[in-house]
C-alpha cells in the first residue's frame, strides 16, 4: 500500500507540474524569436538591429524591448479574403490557439479524475485516467508540433512575398516557452504512466499470508 500511495502522489505532483508549465508557456511571449544581425544596419545606428528583432507568443508579438502588439485574430472574418497560403497559415494558427488552451482544461479535468480514482482505489478508474493523461500529452504534443510547422511556413511565406534578400541576416529560433510546453507534455505523459502503474499494482492479487502453526 505504501508503494501505491507513492505512485499516486507522484502522479498528482507530475500532473500539477504539467499544468503549471503549460500555463506559463501559453501565457509567455518567447515561443518564437527573430533576431536581426547587426551587419547591414550599422549605418542606421547601433541599436537598429535590436529594434528590428522580435519575440512572440501565441497571442502577441513584441518588437524591440517593450513594444508588444496583439497578433492578428485568426478567428476574424478578414482572413477569408486572404490568399490560399495565408489562409493555410491562419488555419494552423487557429489550431494552435484552440489545442493548447484546451490541453490546459483537460489537465484540470484529468487531475480531478485522478484524485477521485485515487480516493476510490479503483484499478479501472486509475487505468482510464492514466490513458486520459497519455492522450492529453499527445494532444499537447500535437499543438507544439503544429506551432513549429506553422512558424517555419510563416517564415517561408514571408521570404516568398518580400524576397530572400529581405530575410538575409535574420536568424529564427524557438524560445524557452516552447521548452516549457515540451516539459509539460513530458510531465503529463509521466503522470499517465504512473497512474497505469498504480492501476496494475492495485489489480494484482494479494498473496495470502502464511499461517504458522
Amino acid at each position: 500500500m505504501a508503494r501505491l500511495g507513492a505512485l499516486l502522489l507522484a502522479a498528482a505532483l507530475s500532473a500539477l507540474l504539467s499544468f503549471a508549465l503549460l500555463a506559463a508557456a501559453v501565457a509567455s511571449d518567447y515561443w518564437y524569436i527573430l533576431e536581426v544581425a547587426d551587419a547591414g544596419n550599422r549605418s542606421r545606428g547601433p541599436g537598429r538591429a535590436e529594434q528590428l528583432s522580435s519575440h512572440s507568443g501565441l497571442w502577441r508579438i513584441c518588437e524591440g524591448r517593450n513594444s508588444c502588439i496583439p497578433l492578428v485574430d485568426p478567428f476574424s472574418s478578414e482572413s477569408l479574403d486572404a490568399s490560399s497560403p495565408v489562409q493555410h497559415l491562419v488555419a494552423l494558427h487557429r489550431t494552435v490557439m484552440v489545442v493548447l488552451p484546451l490541453s490546459l482544461v483537460l489537465l484540470v479535468c484529468g487531475w480531478v479524475c485522478g484524485l477521485l480514482s485515487s480516493l476510490a482505489r479503483s484499478a479501472l478508474l486509475l487505468l482510464l485516467t492514466g490513458c486520459y493523461f497519455l492522450l492529453g500529452g499527445a494532444l499537447t504534443l500535437v499543438g507544439i508540433s503544429v506551432y513549429i510547422g506553422y512558424s517555419h511556413l510563416a517564415f517561408a511565406e514571408t521570404a516568398r512575398q518580400y524576397g530572400p534578400q529581405h530575410v538575409q541576416g535574420v536568424r529564427i529560433s524557438f524560445g524557452w516557452s516552447v521548452a516549457l510546453a515540451w516539459g509539460s507534455c513530458t510531465s503529463e505523459a509521466l503522470s499517465g504512466a504512473l497512474l497505469l502503474t498504480a492501476a496494475w499494482a492495485l489489480s494484482r492479487p494479494v498473496a495470502p499470508h502464511s499461517v504458522v502453526v
